[in-house]
């Protein structure tokens, strides 16, 4: 069967924040660039972000990169990279200013510098008091830098291929990534797209969880390909749960209420975060806030009939300021649960949000993987940023707003890399392999020939619940085991999958079941690789062992699919040109 070829110098599969400013960096130096998109890019995940881009502006208050640094390398618990935060956190202010001069309408100050909030974990000297950092449009910041990004990519003249999915990559013999299948929704056909070079912009997979702040579309389709292929992901056992998503809905409530003067209370009215985090209170890092949260709702200090919520206070900010900052957050509270955060406080829950781990990346975006002695080698044409990267500068636990900052100081750092690489290759594209599309040809022909089995509904659902009570806010060895139990034999079954929808225009059964493939790998690795971490450090919480063990666990996880195998490497403890901050107790 002859599958037919598209040639571009670089793939991007993605059209998020991360994507679309990798795209940008690409197309403006002369780089035929294709941007490979489930949805219109402005529909993307980012969006999604409500609460702001951290930039140590100083606009407010006094304030410098190395704080930010420091707040980044303990909020990650030791576990981040130092250089690539360096990197991450030097770099901020040119990326805020550069999204300004895209048009991004940031709000202001009354002397017209961009306005910045306070946020969780960002404090000024080092850990002393909390810091204005977070640079801010309302509550609504990743929704205004998504246009912005897509604007100035059609002046660029990116190619989009919109409502396209990306099968597999490609690799040839030597290892190298000369391009991927994907499947165009619109009329089921496979296509392989040959490329000098591709990335990976493929967000999160918050989906594995039955409580997510995520989209629909975050079913992990990046870190299932890299898997299939062969390659390891990085410090997937570390997923963060966000203190305050909507009680019954999941959908987020951005810390920026918390920011802007918002606390959470408990049944009896107290202001319980005053005893977890005496300095930072309710703007202590995420994982911090979380499991007080949780710890509350377990002792029967939870809000409500069921007692499994607490509650998140803002009317005393007054209604203008609740209407000019905090907009989306009202109308979601009014919306979904026929709450007015103007008149009464907001019932909210930790909530799946975000994945620290995710395709091993060095600070260019170069997709890196053990070979040999070497444990960093180099994937040769195969690029990641974003959520579904691990540069590694979030570690066990990402600070907000160093989202947005990380997608787009990375989007151009990997562009940056992927024209460096694609100029040194001239005209000539690597060969594919003569058998390119039949791995991707034979997973579709298994789920389009099966006649009967199981039910896709049924088989996400039970993922779902299996996730949420086996790998929550917190963990233990036996629930652990007992989680990987299920979860393997889940995985079993997926194999028998059965779509009854077979037919090829706009086959969403088709499209939901090849993300479910992605979905449900994550998930394995998620309960494998926490098991084995037995320690906690940020999000991972382990109530058998409640203490960070630095001696043998201040290692990256790396997770084959093959034989389940579990490999560890070094922390970057040696930033590019500061002193190294050693570990200390993590306290707010």
């Amino acid at each position: 069967m002859s599958i037919p070829v598209m040639k571009y110098e670089a793939v991007i599969v993605g059209g998020g924040g991360a994507g679309l400013r990798a795209a940008l960096q690409l197309s403006e130096a002369g780089v035929k660039t294709v941007v490979l998109s489930k949805v219109f890019p402005t529909r993307s995940h980012t969006a999604a972000a409500q609460g702001g881009i951290s930039a140590s502006l100083g606009n407010v208050e006094d304030d410098n990169w190395h704080w930010h640094m420091y707040d980044t390398v303990k909020g990650a618990d030791w576990l981040g990279d130092q250089d690539a935060i360096e990197f991450m956190c030097r770099q901020a202010v040119d990326a805020v200013v550069e999204l300004e001069h895209f048009g991004m309408p940031f709000d202001r100050l009354e002397n017209g510098k961009i306005y910045q909030r306070p946020f969780g974990g960002h404090m000024a000297n080092f850990g002393k008091k909390p810091v204005r950092r977070a640079c801010a449009v309302a509550d609504r910041t990743g929704h205004a830098m998504l246009h912005a990004l897509y604007q100035r990519n059609v002046k660029a003249d990116t190619h989009f291929l919109v409502e396209w999915m990306a099968l597999d990559i490609i690799r040839n013999k030597n290892g190298d990534v000369v391009g991927i299948t994907a499947l165009e929704m619109e009329t089921g056909e496979v296509y392989i797209i040959q490329a000098k070079a591709v990335l990976f912009a493929t967000g999160g997979a918050g989906r594995i969880y039955q409580s997510s702040t995520n989209a629909y579309i975050n079913t992990g389709d990046g870190i299932g390909i890299t898997l299939r292929a062969g390659l390891p992901i990085e410090d997937i056992e570390f997923w963060q749960f966000h203190p305050t998503g909507l009680a019954g809905a999941g959908v987020l409530i951005t810390e920026g209420v918390r920011g802007e003067g918002g606390y959470l209370l408990n049944c009896n009215g107290e202001r319980f975060m005053e005893r977890y985090a005496p300095t930072a209170k309710d703007l202590a890092s995420r994982d911090v806030v979380s499991r007080a949260m949780q710890i509350e709702i377990n002792e029967g200090r939870g809000c409500g009939q069921n007692k499994d919520y607490v509650l998140l206070k803002l009317d005393h900010l007054g209604k203008d300021v609740i209407d000019q900052r905090l907009p989306g957050i009202r109308e979601i509270s009014l919306q979904f649960l026929g709450i007015d955060p103007v008149k009464e406080p907001i019932p909210v829950v930790p909530t799946c949000h975000y994945m620290m781990g995710g395709i091993p990346t060095n600070y260019r975006g170069e997709v890196v993987a053990p070979n040999g002695e070497n444990m960093e080698d180099i994937v040769k044409g195969f690029y990641a940023a974003g959520e579904c990267a691990c540069a590694s500068v979030h570690g066990a636990n990402r600070l907000g707003t160093n989202s947005l900052l990380d997608l787009v100081v990375f989007g151009k750092s990997a562009g940056n890399s992927m024209v460096e690489y694609i100029k040194q290759h001239g005209d000539e594209y690597k060969e594919l392999p003569e058998d390119a599309a039949d791995f991707s040809l034979n997973r579709l022909a298994k789920l389009d020939n099966a006649n009967s089995g199981e039910s896709l509904a049924d088989l996400r659902h039970e993922m779902q619940k299996i996730m949420q009570q086996h790998a929550g806010v917190f963990r233990t060895q036996s629930v652990l085991e007992d989680g990987i139990n299920k979860i393997e034999a889940l995985y079993a079954r997926v194999q028998n999958l059965c779509i009854q929808d077979k037919s090829k225009v706009f086959n969403t059964a088709r499209v939901e079941a090849l993300e479910f493939m992605n979905t449900i790998e994550v998930a394995l690795a998620t309960m494998i690789t926490a098991e084995a971490r037995k320690e906690s450090r940020g999000a991972q919480a382990r109530e058998d062992f409640p203490e960070r063990d630095d001696e043998k666990f201040m290692c990256h996880t790396l997770y084959y699919k093959d034989g389940r195998k579990i490999v560890y490497k070094p922390v970057h403890t040696k930033p590019m040109t500061v002193d190294y901050i050693p570990p200390a107790k993590r306290v707010y």
